[in-house]
């Protein structure tokens, strides 16, 4: 009998053909985003940093609508805040004091999402860490933050670098009164869990209102982590969504 081989995500000899793979992923997860209803008015953004030039980051332009999010929407910004491709549109000061400062600390961070999804941000308040109720909740089983200050739309890096030192090392954090936010080693892995983490805060707070849930005991919550929440699990678990996408609205690619 043969031996499964998962796949891997793509390596590129081009520079080019990398920026292109990224910004398609990165506009489908927009798009993903919007049909699960993560938009909340103009607040939310992901950001995948450029292959070539790594300090600086593509994201959505403020104030466009996720689910209308094309490739060639997708603006480029510097480490000074500046958009040096992308025309006239502006980059939301919010994404750049967070993710700037994301980036910058975590060289591993290809990428970073965050959005005003209602269960991430009705967990939020709790300012609480996730407890490990489900084989997909133990994801993040001694992998997430909580960054328990707030103090109002984070428009300044200074708040920013604090952000992404409660984010320490995790893949994902409890943004206080705010919401959630994940990273990953690749767009398609910041995504998926990005997704996984907002259908946890859901299946908690579900399971707390209907009763007294029962935690997955230490040892094996650990070992779990270990089989869903590699950075490749993240990145195969969108493979999926990413191909339900393009077929459903393969205008995304322009």
């Amino acid at each position: 009998m043969s031996s499964y081989i998962r796949p891997q995500p793509p390596a590129f000899e081009r520079v080019e053909d990398e920026r292109l793979h990224r910004k398609q992923r990165l506009a489908a997860a927009f798009r993903l985003f919007g049909k699960f209803g993560f938009s909340e008015g103009i607040a939310g953004h992901i950001t995948a940093r450029d292959p070539e030039f790594t300090d600086h980051f593509w994201v959505n332009p403020f104030g466009a609508y996720f689910g209308h999010i094309r490739v060639s929407d997708l603006i480029l910004v510097n480490k000074e805040g500046e958009v040096v491709k992308g025309g006239d549109a502006e980059v939301n000061q919010a994404a750049f004091a967070i993710h700037s400062q994301i980036h910058e600390a975590r060289p591993d961070v290809i990428a970073a999402a965050h959005a005003h999804s209602l269960y991430g941000k009705a967990w939020s308040s709790l300012g609480r860490f996730l407890d490990p109720l489900t084989q997909d909740s133990c994801a993040f089983y001694e992998d997430h933050g909580l960054f328990d200050d707030y103090t109002g739309v984070v428009l300044d890096t200074s708040e920013g670098e604090r952000l992404a030192q409660a984010l320490s090392g995790n893949k994902a954090i409890i943004l206080r009164n705010h919401g959630i936010l994940t990273v990953g080693h690749t767009v398609d892995e910041a995504a998926f869990w990005y997704i996984s983490l907002e259908r946890s805060c859901q299946a908690q707070l579900l399971a707390e209102a209907a009763g007294r849930p029962t935690t997955i005991k230490h040892e094996t919550a650990r070992l779990t982590q270990t089989q869903v929440g590699s950075h490749v699990s993240g990145w195969f678990s969108f493979q999926p969504l990413y191909d339900r996408i393009v077929r459903e609205e393969p205008d995304l690619l322009n």
